[in-house]
């Protein structure tokens, strides 16, 4: 799938953020190594803990269908109402990183991010950039 494409699809999803608490919506869509796209948007709860970011949505959802590898993954976010600045990028927060290098080959999965306001601007790299002497399955290889 052509990145605009992934990103497209991952601002497609954030419509369907439930974000009443922090009004930020944020979008998640993947391409698995069988070349199915899966995705999800954050899901907040009033007992903060509880929410679901929409990286890790997405991720569920790919592993209850029984894929386990991520090729690429898309991130947009903003205020859901349009207000304030929404030109920024919304990269994974510390934790949808653990788990998204739980479902990668660092060295070739590739994260997309763009923001909500200019889809096409689009921000390429490899997820080993975005979480450098990561701790994954590997390391815990006999």
């Amino acid at each position: 799938m052509e990145n605009i494409d992934l990103i497209k699809k991952a601002a497609e999803v954030r419509k369907n953020s439930y974000s009443p608490y922090s009004g930020y919506a944020v979008g998640a869509a993947l391409e698995c190594e069988e070349n199915m796209i899966h995705a999800g948007c954050n899901v907040e709860n009033a007992s903060y803990g509880g929410t679901i970011c929409a990286e890790r949505n997405a991720i569920t959802n790919m592993a209850a269908d029984g894929m386990r590898k991520i090729k690429k993954i898309a991130i947009v976010g903003g205020f859901a109402d349009g207000s304030g600045d929404n030109s920024a990028l919304v990269p994974p927060c510390g934790v949808c990183r653990q788990v998204i290098r739980e479902f990668c080959n660092p060295e070739t999965c590739i994260v997309l991010l763009a923001p909500i306001d200019n889809l096409e601007k689009i921000t390429e790299m490899k997820f080993a950039d975005l979480l450098p002497l990561s701790f994954g399955p590997d390391n815990l290889e006999k």
